[in-house]
């Protein structure tokens, strides 16, 4: 296991581009229309659209800053356009054409000849030649006016300093107000034989290839929808992803809307924007020898959820996500929701068919939500319709009494059965459709509501409701709680089932820039479920690896740190003589005065047990041990005669502090304080731990590798987490030779036998 989080791009590969390579434009657009651009050849790409207000505008973007690659595979950051020349064929139909007032402008936004920040608005009609639908259209951006009317309105734009640029489009009743239009209005823009020449027209761009590696790679269209697919893919390959993508289609850009701007299956379940990218998506997906696991989940945006479908709690108050604006969960009890989703899934498997891909279908996440204070939202009509009178839940948390089980029982059955009906539609147009189910551990199996599982792990699922059992646990893997996540993917198995050949473990993410730091545990979580032996160990997500520069590799399987965990023969070591040491470069000034910088933060110890060393008996056991070590190629345990313990001869709990809890962690790694100097021990002896909470002693943790104490529990915010404990010293011989003879313990000497300290993580 190896990974790195690159924050740019040094020795690495490079190759060029043309600017305006059409991979890398964007849109973007204000809720609720939808726009998306796909690369429709290698000079040409295509903006598909739907608006729903008369003020709706998609953006078209170029930026001189690539924001949205791997830092490892992006373009230069180039500002100066004033040695480009940019021509196309621009095709349009269903937006405001290119001679209109509201038509086609080309915004440039960046700073003037003296600095100053400000805009300028270049119509493109005054460039184009040909019909306002089908023209040619040309720009010098050394000599490029901006201004409705030229030459008479001409503003002229100075190209040397610019951030981004972008081609508004707009529908073809657009009047700048928030009305909604009478119908949906689709449109599109195609731009082809895209050319751009000049002494500014190359770029530099990342060319890494990481090698093929065991991760596969999860994304979602919510989280991708304004890049190209080919952008988005070309990242995948080259960061060493191979075999499965899950795919999530989102809960906020995928759907189209009727009356009201409710979700709605006129016209189809995907609007025509989202079909576009789909499509473009699963071909290209298929042509780099990819599969798709297409996933849908019951979360849609609330805002465009028709009031009825959504899950509620006694009170009424609908489920609602975190996230802002929210989301909302949709009830598995009311048929027209669930017909939605069956629709949805029909359309998307159809899309992977056409492509020529394996059908492969996750259903995401599917639950019961349950409220931040325990309110279960199990009471909309429907449901309460499909349970007959049910029984008030105020709390799930903790013990229920007979009546509120037999309500959970009973929507673990209805939940089981709306995924099995999806599970029936995906595969009426895809017989052999692979089906997956994901579950997302912390929720449905939290410590503080043991029968939720009832109702969101349902015995329904056992195998072989599906082929797959997808898990995730990224809270539990995130806070460092390895023992925890280890027990509820057991657990998930067990009640259900599924092997962990049949399994698949999905390792993230990381929601925030500033923690980025997650990607250690996030990598190291990946890599025990693949040595496991799980089906596919998924790293989630694609956005967040590509923001953060995340980059796995798999290691060579030889053992480069060798260790065998081996004790010195006690008799021998027991005189050893011992310097610890620093390194501390010190740089004196002519006046004496002296600055110094310690450049380790902790000692590191050499050892010469040659005075043990006394007879041939002790020269014929130190040979062995020395041939059996390959002499200073495996490292092995060395007992300190002057520093053994965590505290006394004979250890205490109290001894060491080794961290405080902050209610979430329930792993802390054993350390020895020496003042304000503090020791990492990776070795302790076994059976000689003991460990205490808020000065309790303990008996539920285990030892874990590297000398880590992992808690059944996690310790209380504030609670301080001591331990007592006996400890060796990892050590390798420090020398390839080693000599000895009989005249030297005849002489009565005593031969040199260097040992030196190896530094573990």
């Amino acid at each position: 296991m190896a990974y790195w989080l690159a924050f740019e791009r040094t020795v690495q590969s490079e190759g060029v581009i043309s600017r305006f390579d059409p991979r890398f434009w964007t849109v973007n657009f204000p809720r609720p229309m939808m726009a998306a651009v796909t690369t429709t050849a290698a000079d040409a790409l295509r903006v598909d659209a739907v608006f729903y207000r008369a003020d709706d505008l998609a953006g078209l973007i170029w930026e001189a800053e690539d924001r949205f690659d791997h830092p490892l595979l992006t373009y230069e950051t180039a500002r100066d356009f004033r040695g480009c020349r940019l021509a196309f064929r621009w095709r349009s139909g269903g937006v405001k054409p290119l001679d209109a007032v509201n038509g086609p402008v080309l915004t440039i936004e960046g700073r003037d000849a003296d600095g100053a920040a400000r805009a300028w608005y270049v119509r493109l009609w005054n460039y184009a030649t040909g019909t306002p639908e089908d023209a040619r259209v040309a720009i010098d951006f050394a000599r490029v006016d901006g201004g409705f009317l030229l030459p008479g309105e001409a503003v002229p734009v100075w190209a040397g300093d610019i951030d981004r640029m972008f081609v508004s489009l707009v529908p073809p009743d657009y009047d700048g107000s928030d009305a909604v239009l009478p119908a949906p209005a689709e449109g599109w823009v195609e731009l082809s034989e895209l050319t751009c020449d000049g002494p500014g027209a190359v770029l530099a761009i990342g060319d890494v290839v990481v090698p093929a590696h065991g991760f596969e790679i999860a994304g979602g269209y919510d989280d991708s929808y304004n890049l190209t697919p080919a952008r988005l893919l070309r990242n995948a390959v080259q960061l060493g992803y191979r075999g499965a993508i899950v795919h999530y289609l989102g809960m906020s850009h995928y759907f189209r809307l009727g009356d009201g701007l409710l979700v709605t299956l006129e016209g189809g379940a995907l609007n025509v924007a989202a079909r576009a990218w789909q499509r473009d998506y699963a071909a290209r997906a298929q042509a780099l020898g990819y599969d798709l696991i297409w996933s849908l989940s019951y979360e849609l945006f609330d805002a465009h959820c028709p009031a009825d479908w959504k899950q509620r709690a006694w009170d009424g108050s609908p489920a609602l996500t975190g996230w802002v604006p929210p989301s909302t969960l949709l009830s598995p009890a009311h048929r027209d929701a669930m017909a939605y989703l069956r629709a949805v899934a029909v359309e998307v498997i159809g899309i992977a068919l056409a492509a020529g891909l394996a059908p492969k279908f996750q259903v995401g996440e599917p639950w019961w939500w349950v409220m931040a204070d325990g309110r279960p939202c199990l009471y909309d009509a429907a449901a309460r319709v499909a349970f007959g009178m049910p029984v008030e839940i105020a709390d799930v948390r903790g013990p229920q009494p007979a009546a509120a089980v037999v309500l959970l029982d009973a929507a673990g059955v209805l939940l089981s059965a709306s995924t099995a009906a999806l599970v029936a539609a995906v595969r009426s147009v895809a017989p052999t459709c692979e089906t997956h189910l994901l579950a997302y551990l912390p929720s449905v199996l939290a410590a503080g509501a043991p029968e939720v599982r009832r109702v969101n792990l349902p015995l329904g699922w056992s195998a072989p409701a599906f082929d797959v059992l997808q898990l995730e646990d990224y809270d539990y893997v995130t806070a460092g709680n390895t023992a925890l996540s280890a027990r509820a993917i057991a657990a998930a198995q067990a009640r259900l089932g599924y092997a962990s050949d049949h399994t698949d473990y999905l390792s993230g993410f990381v929601l925030k820039p500033e923690d980025s730091s997650d990607w250690a545990t996030i990598d190291a979580a990946a890599d025990v479920a693949r040595a496991r032996g799980v089906k596919r160990a998924v790293i989630w997500a694609l956005p967040q690896v590509i923001r953060d520069g995340y980059v796995h590799f798999d290691e060579e399987t030889g053992d480069v740190q060798a260790f065998d965990d081996v004790l010195f023969p006690l008799a021998l070591g027991r005189e050893a003589e011992v310097t610890p040491e620093y390194s501390t470069a010190i740089v004196t000034s002519a006046g004496g005065s002296e600055a110094r910088n310690a450049d380790w933060a902790a000692a590191r110890t050499r050892y010469d047990v040659g005075p043990g060393v006394r007879s041939e008996a002790d020269i014929a056991e130190l040979l062995a041990f020395f041939r059996a070590r390959l002499g200073p190629a495996r490292g092995f345990r060395f007992r300190d005669p002057f520093d053994a313990s965590s505290g006394g001869a004979v250890p205490g709990a109290l001894d060491q502090q080794l961290g405080i809890g902050d209610g979430l962690g329930t792993r802390f790694a054993l350390v020895k304080h020496y003042g304000e100097a503090v020791r990492r021990i990776t070795r302790p002896v076994g059976g000689s731990v003991t460990v205490a909470v808020d000065g309790v002693t303990t008996v539920a943790f285990s030892l874990t590798d590297g000398g880590m104490v992992e808690l059944d529990t996690a310790p209380a915010a504030g609670a301080v987490v001591t331990a007592g404990f006996l400890f060796d010293v990892p050590v390798r011989f420090a020398e390839d030779s080693l000599s000895v003879t009989r005249a030297t313990f005849l002489a009565g000497s005593a031969a040199s036998v260097p040992l030196i300290e190896v530094r573990e993580a």
